[in-house]
């Protein structure tokens, strides 16, 4: 059963429907479900679809792409010397078919890509000089190795520049689609423990497949992470590798902001990794923002220049804290519950989950409509001025001349707002209108899971946001 993905569903249907050609290409971070779309999408309705070969020759591709060939109908052909032939005979098979629409779908299409080989030349001929003149041609191509997707199919300078039809980035559940796909499989769990299970997974289909119903969030995370042959055990390996084909210097990015909580320059970056200053780390960057793992950007008042990359991917956060250096107990996390290491993490894991939901937040502002920027800021002590000096994660830039300061506190109960944290909640206020200059009004936003205690000292708080909020 395919949870909602309805945009994408909707491209891919339009694309099947359309009156000539399409060429689409799909990408995003490992265990997205990107395969599982396109599949759940078009059903039996493929004409071609093949997967490469992990850690194939160039002759193995080859062999294995035959295979596929014989098994959508393709008889009597001599075994292709190079991709040109290859593709060849995918025309073939394409010429002989009766249906109205040729859906071709080629999976892992990086892996097809091996040394030397003539891939991306013999795809480029086939799309260019032939596919594309005809009308009743549907390519789909995606891979698990999103840095290649992105430089050789997305952003293509050669034959393929400017030839998608289209590009779907697919993007991981929301907490409302984990919901929903929760319960489609009948496991239960209150809103709370989505949420926390979210913290630790992010919205990975794939991850969440390995929950067991009957067993406890705890029983569960032990079974999947601190267990014997966790079946995650070597996930954090296995996902760089399969995204990256030279996963080294990613690995040293993100290690790198794992260690910090408010994100890093890309100079501060290029001094804690040791990485070479040049367009490779730019493009590396851009890649890590492209499948999730951060996001980039300014503090207000700033330029883009000085824009801020913080680690985003709750799995990879969760592996540092916890999973770098595996304990030997297998029901960690069930002997961990409420400890200081737990809940420290829980305040920083919460934080990114927010940041994933902003367009809900502003939902529950009644903003949908406003045109917004999320960005962060932070000062230093200025005495002189009676600046105190503060950071705030997330400030919520509005065209309506109102900025909304978010404080993100998490809780296992309703959160007990003290005049401190509200008179520290006003320092920040002041500190950011004198710093700034700016002229908005600054309207702080409380996001806590349960709401507020009762008798919460909430003097300077305009709005309280919940997790609720965050499914909608």
């Amino acid at each position: 059963m395919l949870i909602g993905r309805e945009k994408e569903r909707k491209m891919l249907e339009e694309a099947y429907q359309a009156e000539e050609s399409r060429f689409i290409a799909i990408y995003g971070r490992r265990r997205v479900g990107k395969t599982y779309l396109v599949r759940e999408s078009l059903g039996s309705r493929f004409l071609f679809q093949h997967t490469g070969y992990y850690g194939g020759k160039m002759a193995d591709e080859l062999f294995e792409f035959c295979a596929s060939l014989r098994e959508y109908g393709l008889r009597d052909f001599a075994r292709p010397r190079n991709w040109l032939e290859a593709f060849e005979l995918l025309k073939d098979l394409i010429r002989n078919s009766m249906e109205k629409r040729k859906v071709i779908f080629l999976d892992e299409l990086s892996w097809m890509d091996t040394h030397g080989s003539d891939f991306i030349m013999a795809l480029e001929g086939f799309w260019n000089g032939w596919a594309s003149a005809r009308k009743d041609i549907l390519l789909i191509v995606c891979g698990s190795v999103t840095s290649w997707m992105l430089s050789r199919i997305v952003h293509n300078k050669g034959g393929l520049y400017n030839r998608l039809s289209c590009q779907i980035r697919l993007r991981p559940f929301t907490l409302r689609e984990c919901e929903e796909y929760i319960r489609s499989r009948n496991i239960v769990m209150n809103r709370h423990q989505i949420l926390e299970c979210y913290m630790i997974m992010g919205g990975i289909p794939f991850y969440w497949s390995f929950l067991e119903k009957g067993l406890s969030l705890p029983q569960n995370i032990d079974r999947i992470f601190f267990s014997e042959d966790a079946p995650l055990e070597h996930e954090f390996d296995y996902l760089y590798a399969a995204l990256f084909k030279k996963p080294e210097p990613y690995i040293k990015i993100v290690s790198a902001l794992g260690k910090k909580k408010a994100g890093m320059t890309r100079e501060e970056l290029l001094n804690a990794t040791h990485l070479a200053d040049s367009g490779n780390f730019t493009t590396r960057l851009e890649e890590l923002e492209s499948c999730g793992f951060l996001r980039k950007y300014h503090q207000y008042g700033m330029k883009q220049r000085n824009a801020v990359y913080q680690l985003l991917d709750n799995y990879t956060l969760f592996y540092y804290k916890f999973l770098e250096n595996k304990p030997i107990d297998e029901h960690f996390w069930n002997n961990q519950i409420n400890m200081p290491l737990v809940n420290t993490w829980s305040g920083l894991a919460f934080e990114r989950v927010c940041l994933e939901h902003v367009s809900q937040m502003k939902q529950a502002l009644g903003i949908s409509g406003v045109l917004c920027e999320a960005c962060s800021w932070a000062c230093r002590e200025d005495p002189a001025n009676g600046i105190h000096g503060s950071q705030i994660d997330l400030l919520i830039v509005r065209k309506d001349q109102v900025i909304n300061l978010c404080e993100m506190k998490f809780s296992r109960n309703k959160y007990a707002v003290t005049a401190k944290t509200d008179e520290e909640i006003g320092r920040k206020i002041s500190d950011f209108l004198s710093a700034s200059g700016t002229r908005c009004a600054v309207h702080p936003i409380l996001v806590i899971p349960y709401g507020a205690a009762e008798g919460s000292y909430v003097g300077y708080i305009q709005k309280v946001i919940t997790a609720d909020d965050l499914f909608a």
